[in-house]
């Protein structure tokens, strides 16, 4: 009677050790299982936050990623370029007009400078140049240029400077848009003038690029006050948002 008292408490005892036994082990597999899933579940968020971040930094480059672009007969009238009535002196230094408006742009915003240049050699006499950009009017001339943007697709801001010829652009201008598509761009213009300001020139760069969007709030100054307008330009700059 002992014996199997005994037998069944033997029995017993190996059965509650083997049911504690396995509770162990499901324990320890869940609470494996369970970290496992945390982990994983971290280095997920984490990648994402990662890849989040990338993209908001990429978005801000391009978003801020500015090319101002400019013309002046001064950077081409060859060796007579010192003497050309575009210049004027800014600090000591002479600089084409425009060319000191594009270079209080391109301070401000951060952007790159761009000088479109071409095969045309411009007179440096300021009677002489009127003279010949009437006569580029006439036939309608398409300059062939000699700058050119490598990387356009990089900005999506292109700031566009030009003296006023006749009450419209240079034709070295109409060169240039006919070179590039600025679909879905934003066009600033600005420009010199001797008393026409801007003309009809906004309309003209609507016309030769419908798929961009054109600022008409662009900035003019006459040619006998530019040397003055740093404070005017940073102050228009402002008013647009940069």
């Amino acid at each position: 009677m002992k014996q199997n008292k005994k037998r069944f408490l033997t029995a017993v005892l190996a059965v509650v050790l083997a049911l504690s036994v396995s509770a162990c082990a499901a324990n320890s597999t869940n609470n494996s299982q369970s970290a496992a899933g945390t982990s994983s579940s971290q280095a997920q968020q984490g990648s994402s936050a990662s890849t989040d971040g990338q993209q908001s930094e990429q978005g801000q480059e391009q978003q801020g990623n500015i090319l101002v672009v400019y013309f002046t007969a001064a950077e081409n009238s060859g060796m007579d370029a010192v003497a050309s009535a575009s210049y004027i002196t800014i600090d000591g230094q002479a600089v084409g007009r425009v060319r000191a408006v594009a270079d209080w742009i391109a301070q401000a915003t951060g952007g790159e400078l761009f000088s479109i240049r071409t095969e045309t050699v411009y007179p440096a006499d300021g009677a002489q140049l009127i003279d010949y950009a009437a006569q580029e009017q006439d036939e309608n001339a398409r300059p062939v240029l000699t700058s050119h943007i490598e990387n356009l697709d990089a900005y999506d801001t292109i700031f566009i400077g030009y003296p006023n010829w006749w009450a419209d652009m240079p034709q070295a201008l109409y060169s240039f848009f006919d070179e590039y598509d600025f679909s879905g761009k934003t066009i600033i213009p600005f420009n010199v003038h001797n008393g026409s300001r801007f003309s009809r020139t906004i309309e003209t760069i609507e016309e030769l690029e419908p798929d961009a969007q054109v600022v008409a709030d662009g900035f003019t100054v006459s040619e006998q006050n530019v040397a003055q307008a740093q404070a005017d330009v940073t102050a228009w700059l402002e008013e647009l948002g940069y």
